[in-house]
Order: C-alpha cells, then sequence, then structure tokens
C-alpha cells in the first residue's frame, strides 16, 4: 500500500563523511514504509547515482536522480571564502538527467573553489527537464527570509520560478526542530502564495533511523578531524535527519497537509532512462524508469577511403603474412570467423581504437605487455599487433574473448610501462579530443582496521589499544569473502548468528567484552565499515568516449585530475 509520501531531499553514503544512509538500507526502508518512490540528493554529486538506480531497480522502487548543488552568484570568482547557497535540482526527464551531468561537470571542472560550484547564469542555460527546490535553511530564499528580507526573497523566487517549466519550481518544506526552520515555516507558505508555486515537504535525510544520529555525528567529526566530546564544531543540533514514514512528516508538517501531498506529484512526474549496461535477474521497475540493455559507446575511428571494418581487415590479413610462414586453411577460417563476429556485435571501431594506441606506443617506443586475459584469444588481435601471443600455437579460444550467445564488451588487458604510460594518455586527449576523454574516479572506502582507527580517534579511545585491536584484524578477509566485503561483525561475533561463530577472534571477542569504551567503538565501527571514506583516481583506468564524457557520466575533480563519479 502507497503512503503517498516520497523522500526529495537525501543524503546517501556518496555525500561523503556527510551522509550516513547506506543506499541498500535506503531503498529498504522507503519500501518498508510504503514509499513508491524515492530520490538521491547527494552534496555537489552524483556518484551514487548509478547505484543507486539499480537498487531502486531491484526493488520495484521509482529512482528519482538529483543533486543538491552548491550556488554562488559567481562561480568563477575565487577569492576569499565563498558563501555558498544550496539548492536542489531533480531530474524530470532524459533531458534533465543529461543537464544534471553537465551542471556537475561544469561545477567540478570550471566552478571549483572549496567545493564544485555553479551559478545562476549556468543553471539558466541547463535547467531544461529539471526540477528545482528551494532546499534547506541554507538556500538562498530561507536565508532572506531569516534576514527579513521578505522583498529579495519574493525577487529571487521570481527569478527561480521563471527560470524551469511553469509548475517545476517548489518551495521546500523542512521542520527538524531548529528553531530558525520553525521561524520561517509560515513566511515560505506565504512567499509560495505569492510566487503561485506549491510548497513541497522534505526532511534532509542523512541517514536512515534516529538511533543513527550518533553514527553521522562520527562520521562529521572524521570529515573535520575533530573528537565527539569537541564542543567547537559543526553538528546537528537533532536527531531529526532521518528517513521518516508519512506518519512521522506528519507530525512535523501536519499544519501542510498538501505539502506532504506535493512529493507524490513531484516523483509522478519523473521518468528518466539511464543508458547502462543491464542487471540480470532484475525486474519489477515502475514504467517509464529501466536500465537500456548492451548499449556500448565507443569512440569513433575514421578511416580514409575504407570502412573501419575494411581497414581492420586490411591490418589482419597483412599481419597474417607477416605472422605466420604459411597460411594455412585453418588460419585463414579462424581469422575470417573471427572477423564476421567482430563486425556483427559491433566492435570493429573498439579493435581499432585499441591497436591504435597500442601501435602509437610502440611507435614511439614505450614499452608495452604482449597482451593478458581472454583477448590473447583472438587472431585478429595478434595479426594487427594488439597482442603478441599466438592463439593457434598455444590453442587458445576466441569464444572467451567474443561469442554471439554473451552480448558484453570484449576487454584487453594492455600494459605499459608506468613511466610513459602519460604520453599514450595524451596521444588519446590528441586523437579524440580531450573532452572525450577522462581518468576514472574510485573511491577509498572504510575498511576494517581504518574503521576503527577513524571511529576510535573520534572517540578518544587510547591508541595503545586501538594497535592491539587492529594488530589482531587479520590483513585478508576470511575465505569465501570478496576483497571488501564487511568482516568486523564476524570477527567480533556480532552477526546474531551462530553458524558464524567460527569466524570470531577470541582475543577481538574478549577485548570487545572486557572494556565499554572498545565495545562502544566496535559497535560504530561496523556500522561504518564498507561506506566511503575519500574520492580518488584509478591507478591506471582512462575513459574515452565518442562525445564529450560529460554526455554519459558525471565528472568530478581531484587535484589536477578530472574523473568519472561513477
Amino acid at each position: 500500500m502507497s503512503s503517498n509520501f516520497v523522500h526529495l531531499h537525501v543524503h546517501t553514503e556518496y555525500s561523503i563523511l556527510d551522509g550516513a544512509a547506506k543506499i541498500s538500507d535506503l531503498v529498504r526502508t522507503v519500501k518498508e514504509h510504503g514509499d513508491n518512490a524515492v530520490a538521491i540528493t547527494d552534496h555537489g554529486t552524483m556518484a551514487g547515482a548509478l547505484v543507486f538506480y539499480a537498487e531502486c531497480y531491484k526493488n520495484g522502487i521509482k529512482p528519482i536522480i538529483g543533486c543538491e548543488f552548491y550556488v554562488a552568484e559567481d562561480m568563477l570568482y575565487k577569492r576569499g571564502r565563498p558563501e555558498l547557497n544550496h539548492l536542489i535540482l531533480l531530474a524530470k526527464n532524459n533531458e534533465g538527467y543529461q543537464n544534471l551531468l553537465k551542471l556537475n561537470a561544469i561545477a567540478a571542472i570550471s566552478g571549483f573553489y572549496y567545493k564544485p560550484r555553479i551559478d545562476y547564469n549556468t543553471l539558466q542555460k541547463y535547467s531544461k527537464g529539471l526540477i528545482c527546490l528551494s532546499a534547506c535553511i541554507m538556500g538562498t530564499i530561507p536565508q532572506l527570509l531569516l534576514k527579513r528580507q521578505y522583498d529579495k526573497a519574493y525577487e529571487f523566487g521570481c527569478k527561480l520560478r521563471d527560470m524551469f517549466d511553469d509548475g517545476d519550481f517548489y518551495i521546500e518544506l523542512q521542520n527538524h526542530h531548529l528553531p530558525e526552520q520553525i521561524e520561517i515555516l509560515q513566511p515560505l507558505v506565504d512567499l509560495a502564495k505569492k510566487l503561485g508555486v506549491k510548497t513541497v515537504a522534505t526532511n534532509d535525510a542523512h541517514y536512515i533511523s534516529k538511533d543513527d544520529a550518533a553514527m553521522q555525528d562520527i562520521l562529521m567529526c572524521i570529515q573535520m578531524g575533530k573528537c565527539v566530546d569537541e564542543t567547537d564544531r559543526l553538528k546537528f543540533s537533532t536527531d531529526e535527519f532521518y528517513v521518516k514514514s508519512r506518519e512521522e512528516m506528519e507530525e512535523v508538517l501536519g499544519a501542510y497537509p498538501e505539502a506532504i501531498d506535493t512529493t507524490q506529484e513531484i516523483a509522478d512526474k519523473c521518468f528518466v532512462t539511464i543508458k547502462a549496461k543491464s542487471h540480470k535477474g532484475i525486474s519489477g521497475m515502475p514504467e517509464g524508469c529501466t536500465l537500456r540493455d548492451n548499449e556500448n559507446f565507443i569512440p569513433k575511428y575514421s578511416v580514409e577511403g575504407m570502412t573501419t571494418y575494411e581497414f581492420l581487415k586490411k591490418l589482419c590479413y597483412d599481419g597474417l603474412k607477416a605472422r605466420y610462414k604459411e597460411i594455412t586453411p585453418e588460419i585463414q577460417e579462424r581469422a575470417d570467423y573471427e572477423l564476421d563476429i567482430i563486425n556483427e556485435q559491433g566492435f570493429v571501431e573498439y579493435f581499432l581504437v585499441v591497436w591504435d594506441y597500442i601501435n602509437f606506443a610502440r611507435q614511439n617506443n614505450i614499452p608495452v605487455g604482449p597482451g593478458r586475459g581472454s583477448g590473447a584469444g583472438s587472431i585478429v588481435a595478434y595479426t594487427s599487433g594488439i597482442t603478441s601471443v599466438d592463439p593457434i600455437k598455444f590453442n587458445l579460444l576466441f569464444e572467451r574473448f567474443i561469442n554471439r550467445e554473451r552480448v558484453s564488451m570484449p576487454d584487453f588487458d594492455v600494459d605499459f610501462s608506468d613511466d610513459r604510460r602519460g604520453e599514450v594518455i595524451e596521444y588519446a586527449r590528441r586523437k579524440y579530443g580531450n573532452s572525450n576523454v577522462s581518468y576514472i574516479g574510485t573511491f577509498g572506502t572504510m575498511a576494517a582496521k581504518n574503521a576503527i582507527r577513524d571511529v576510535a580517534r573520534t572517540l578518544r579511545l587510547p591508541l595503545d589499544v586501538v594497535a592491539k585491536i587492529c594488530k589482531e584484524i587479520p590483513a585478508k578477509p576470511p575465505d569465501g569473502f570478496k576483497a571488501k566485503s564487511p568482516v568486523l561483525k564476524y570477527y567480533f561475533g556480532k552477526t546474531g548468528d551462530e553458524k558464524n561463530n567460527h569466524l570470531i577472534i577470541p582475543t577481538l571477542r574478549q577485548f570487545y567484552d572486557e572494556d565499554e569504551k572498545v565495545r562502544e567503538v566496535v559497535d560504530m565501527a561496523i556500522k561504518l565499515e564498507g561506506m566511503p571514506r575519500n574520492v580518488s583516481t584509478h591507478a591506471c583506468g582512462v575513459l574515452i568516449a565518442p562525445e564529450p564524457v560529460d554526455n554519459y557520466v558525471p565528472l568530478v575533480r581531484n587535484g589536477e585530475d578530472i574523473a568519472t563519479q561513477y
């Protein structure tokens, strides 16, 4: 049964160290509440959007893709400590999703100063297909109302209202029992009436349940390098920033029932289709929100005077003559068979792009590996010079690499010399366009030992005790566990299932049983283990796209590098 309430302002674990709502727990919770949709609006990032989309997809919940942007008057002005206001943007349709990608890229590349920022002139250019909410107490309109600048608030509200399609700008109402929120509730309602727009109830959720308020506080302490008992630090003054049910929302905003109902109206407007690989075994997605199956986006490779297939075939045939003293019928048949499948599956340009940068490396005496993995089973790869392993000699199977029954991207594993790999990347930028090439982002997570250390530091657990605990935590997870699987709950015997007792480490359990402070640290570390802790750049992964990368994925700045948020 639907609750007819939808959370439209939610910070997940991807609001790094400022959101304690794990996506899987978020989706499970809203489903238990009877909600039929939920939004993701992390601070200045869309990094969790694809994971969120797929998790909603699996559970029959409509995903609403959004972001809470940092907005400056002029994003190019970079002096002093900037004043940053918040604004919620939600993708109403695919055009809106594309505009979210663009705005994220602009914020990360052009507007970054302390935070990724956009300004209102930029927003105006990319406002189509977006729904705008006026944001939390840190939004421009709430701040103007707190200063009693009602005329300026109205003027600014008109600006936002006119920037978006008719009916797609909403005044946001929140009540976390903060005096300043309560003070402006009625002024916000009055302003909405004056502007001719609707109000919408949100709860600025940063964690799943009220009991998780302490976890959120710990995360913020880790982010700021503070301890929980320090008084001169930023913290939430109430424990109301969680994923509430409709009944709980009615308790705090019951005087504005239309604002609560408006959440469903907004959710009903939103239908986004993300172009991505299919997720096996997933069903139950609400109509209009599907992951498009098996779409590949391969850079365009240009050849003068012939088709790309003819060029690949020429490379292969020339290579056959160079590689083999005698081209037997078996060898010729194998080459033609592979060429047919490569062409049929649409991977000709993929082969040529890989051949091209490997060829550049070889021509410039940059050491290149012979090829690893299933790609070494291709005679086309061998004869064109992508690999240096003869699949005929070693009886390697092409079907492990590409076959008609398994429609998925082939994957060449290519090794370049560490000290000259940058030259290959720069070549790719020149060849395919700087905006079409980016590094791949990745996340450092709170692994078992780091989770213990981080929490212990905020709770002032003595360093010698922390060292003893971490010394007993194995470097590798138990057999059968993936590399980044949560393990602390098993080592300390906190799974609640006796069948896992064999995984308990007695010394760790003894530390836990004998010291109340250790118990506090461990219980919190178990909750935080596996959460993203920082954004970084993949050591050697580079993305080459047929168009600017931000047409496909959001971008992030990591030092001097521009990388994908996904």
